[in-house]
């Protein structure tokens, strides 16, 4: 049998046990995708990150929820290249990483780890306000509040969200949401899942309190989600959110609800955007690795 080193790094927070967990690989070189998907599900995390190498960038980086390969995922690579960084691996500067979406550029500063995402796509979508307000289990009012000047819509800048604004905090946290209905929508729609927001944050500094459900991706709520955080940063420029000049810098918090609080750093003023955190390690360990047939399939 196998054993490698598997750690669990707290990815946009600076707080152990807060902010987003991601399990991480740093040397997944000769693992099987079914072994990739049996350490992630042994895991649990939302995503785990598996690093290999690359003839195309630094390293090639592939990630997998507990069921199921992702081709992108924010706080996975902020966790993983705070770790590098970390144990010495990596100095402050640029860097690029593969994907599965192609080779992104990374960058380093004082501790914060920078990820250039994909070019933005921003959609506006017909959907009854019932029927969103029914799968997460909300009043549609306080969707329609603000609905004239910010639709639903899909946005992506690498993985597609739908992107639904509420008016105020006490909606977004009296949520009940339904994981059927939620995944079936996301289906219908190709997307990864839905980030629902509103500007009425907790901290002051903060510009927005957003939450993530994809349970069609096997995450019910994501703590901290960098992905859709480019997604919605890309959102608030196509539709112009704020008064003036668009802000060279916004800061997202989200995970609140599920006590573990964090913070995403969000540049969107122009293409590429990109997403910002910090992250420290709460596990460093080994697991066994069984061998896996070729024919093995991993299933949820």
């Amino acid at each position: 049998m196998d054993t490698r080193r598997t750690l669990l790094v707290d990815a946009f927070t600076d707080e152990p046990l807060s902010g987003n967990p991601a399990g991480l690989v740093p040397d997944a070189e000769g693992l099987s995708e079914d072994a990739m998907g049996a350490i992630a599900n042994e895991l649990n995390a939302s995503e785990t990150a598996f690093l290999l190498p690359s003839d195309e960038a630094d390293r090639r980086i592939r990630y997998f929820t507990p069921t199921q390969e992702v081709d992108l995922c924010g706080h996975a690579t902020v966790a993983s290249h705070a770790w590098l960084a970390e144990d010495g691996q990596l100095d402050d500067g640029e860097h690029t990483l593969q994907t599965n979406v192609g080779v992104l550029d990374i960058e380093i500063e004082d501790g914060t780890v920078w990820m250039t995402q994909d070019t933005a796509e921003v959609n506006r979508v017909d959907l009854e306000y019932e029927r969103v307000g029914a799968a997460l289990g909300v009043d549609p009012a306080t969707m329609t509040d603000i609905g004239a000047d910010m639709p639903l819509a899909t946005a992506s800048t690498g993985l597609d969200f739908l992107m639904v604004p509420v008016n105020f905090l006490e909606a977004l946290s009296g949520m009940d949401p339904d994981m059927g209905a939620i995944a079936e929508l996301t289906e219908e729609l190709g997307v990864t899942g839905v980030y629902t927001f509103t500007f009425d944050a907790l901290d002051m500094d903060s510009t927005l309190h957003g939450r993530m459900f994809a349970p069609a991706a096997g995450v019910d709520e994501d703590p901290v989600t960098g992905t859709a955080s480019g997604a919605a940063g890309a959102y608030l420029r196509e539709y112009r959110a704020f008064d003036g000049e668009f802000p060279d810098e916004m800061v997202f918090e989200q995970g609140h609800f599920l006590d573990r609080p964090g913070r995403v750093r969000v540049r969107a003023r122009s293409d590429p955007v990109a997403v910002g955190g910090r992250a420290v390690t709460a596990f460093d360990g080994s697991i066994v690795v069984p061998e896996f047939d070729e024919d093995d399939i991993i299933e949820a």
